[in-house]
């Protein structure tokens, strides 16, 4: 029943890891032909569902087991809650008939992963299974998307029970929409106003949306989504002309720690926001500054905005100016030609001769610089929560969601590390994948902010092995090679397989990530 509702609602490929709890469901996927790719670690699963969801605009599926299966998602869970992505975690979970009893694997699983979801919740009835799915598509999808999680019983999942005719419904919740003439308003009197988005209106998810509501208020649109905020180095010298803005319109963009809070801000502020918790948020941190806001989908007011608003012609420099502070870029400094900035310019030509591509940067120092060198129409991060080491499960995801398209990793070889396991389940699962390993043989954002925050002579503990990440490519079945010059990487990228998993690891130069003073 629980497949089959699944599959009825379009479903057709889960990410998981099985265990005694969950094999059910992997025996009723036979009949349901849904793919499982079956993965290695479960924070892995959930980064795949992650991406997958991203990309192909629908719920990411991960299916997991019981006791420290659900507990190693759980740093997962919390990337896919802060990048505001809808992911379904299903886990299975000790017999309802052995609660208390000191079942195997018995653990109170909603306590625990209702901290980083948007709803959690034990199903104890088969007869509730239905409704229980359908709630969690649509709070999946609901104005605040993100991840939900279900635990059911093994003892459930293995009883006889009446089919009902409740299925999941995959729309969003329809939250009503407010009046938008009071934000329509303030953009079209803004001298130089400004158009913030969240994660979920990003340029890869919402890529249409954000061009229309550019074109017509003619205001730049920034999307902020890194855990560097306005220090982003996709976002050039964008923080240099935040003083200048009168008016700032945030739809679905938090008012946290990724805009500073908004201090560096003078201008009056608009907000959208899809929970009360939200706006009351922005009012503490924008005290003053904030003339509104507004509880609403920040989706569907983008979109009513677009159609209620008078297509804008506006004198001045602004919009063009913020664009030439978005695109201003550092170069760095290095003795040897693998410094990030000629590495990337080799990648940036084999991302154009592949011609249907998707990017994904994972990782601290070298993350960042491709993130600021790179350019790509579709590509995942490792988002607002900072966290590392998702970027081959980023790319599995990415791929299942877009077969025809080769998914470029960027990543340091600090955050290559988390899940290399992982590579064997991207050949497993026939995915087309090109891993670019930045080593410069230590955690380099952590040695860099030792150098800034105490001192050279304080440096400690962040060295790494001399590891050839291209060797262990190969050895888990896909192609490796170390390439120890430009050259050699001019030759690695050309002679790309069309298919596949390659792994180039490339002596690189650790060098600081491109950051604009204050």
């Amino acid at each position: 029943m629980v497949v089959g509702a699944l599959a009825e609602a379009g479903v057709d490929t889960l990410f998981a890891l099985s265990g005694n709890q969950i094999m059910s469901l992997f025996d009723a996927c036979l009949d349901a032909n849904i793919d499982i790719v079956h993965a290695r670690h479960e924070a892995a699963v959930v980064h795949m569902a992650e991406a997958y969801a991203q990309i192909s605009g629908r719920i990411g599926i991960a299916l997991v087991t019981a006791g420290a299966g659900v507990g190693n998602a759980i740093g997962a869970l919390y990337g896919a809650a802060e990048s505001n992505t809808p992911v379904l975690l299903l886990s299975g979970d000790s017999p309802v008939t052995q609660d208390g009893k000191g079942a195997f694997q018995e653990l109170d699983q909603v306590s625990i992963t209702s901290v980083v979801t948007r709803w959690s919740y034990r199903v104890i009835s088969g007869e509730s299974l239905l409704h229980d799915l359908s709630k969690a598509f649509q709070l999946a999808q609901s104005p605040y998307p993100g991840p939900v999680h279900l635990a059911i019983p093994a003892d459930v999942l293995m009883q006889p029970c009446g089919r009902s005719e409740a299925n999941p419904d995959v729309q969003r919740i329809d939250a009503g929409l407010p009046d938008v003439g009071a934000l329509v308003a303030a953009l079209t009197d803004a001298k130089n106003g400004l158009i913030l988005t969240g994660p979920s209106l990003n340029t890869t998810r919402q890529p249409a949306l954000c061009h229309q509501l550019q074109e017509v208020f003619d205001l730049p649109v920034i999307n902020l989504e890194s855990p560097r905020g306005l220090n982003d180095p996709s976002l050039g010298n964008f923080k240099s002309l935040l003083a200048r803005a009168d008016v700032v319109v945030s739809l679905g963009k938090r008012i946290d720690f990724s805009v500073r809070f908004g201090i560096d801000f003078t201008a009056k502020w608009y907000g959208v926001f899809a929970t009360q918790a939200l706006a009351e948020q922005a009012a503490l941190n924008l005290q003053g500054k904030l003339a509104r806001a507004v509880v609403a989908d920040p989706l569907a007011v983008a979109t009513q905005l677009v159609h209620a608003a008078t297509p804008q012609q506006r004198p001045g420099q602004w919009r063009e100016q913020l664009q030439q502070a978005t695109r201003a870029r550092q170069q760095d400094e290095a003795d040897s030609d693998l410094s990030p900035v000629s590495v990337l310019s080799e990648v940036q030509r084999a991302i154009v001769r592949c011609g249907h591509a998707i990017l994904v940067c994972d990782g601290g120092e070298f993350g960042q610089w491709a993130q600021a060198c790179l350019s790509v129409n579709t590509r995942v991060i490792n988002g607002l929560s900072g966290s590392i080491g998702g970027g081959i499960g980023y790319a599995i995801g990415a791929a299942r969601a877009a077969p025809d398209a080769t998914v470029f990793i960027l990543s340091g070889d600090g955050s290559i590390g988390f899940h290399l396991a992982e590579i064997e389940t991207a050949v497993r699962s026939h995915a087309s994948i090109v891993i670019i390993v930045g080593n410069d043989s230590r955690w380099n954002a952590e040695h860099q902010l030792q150098i800034r925050e105490f001192g050279e002579d304080r440096l400690t503990s962040c060295e790494l092995g001399e590891v050839n990440y291209g060797a262990v490519c190969g050895a888990l079945g896909g192609r490796g090679e170390k390439v120890k010059s430009t050259h050699e990487l001019q030759q690695a990228l050309a002679s790309l397989p069309r298919r596949g998993v390659t792994c180039i690891d490339i002596d690189l130069d650790g060098l600081v990530a491109p950051n604009f003073p204050d």
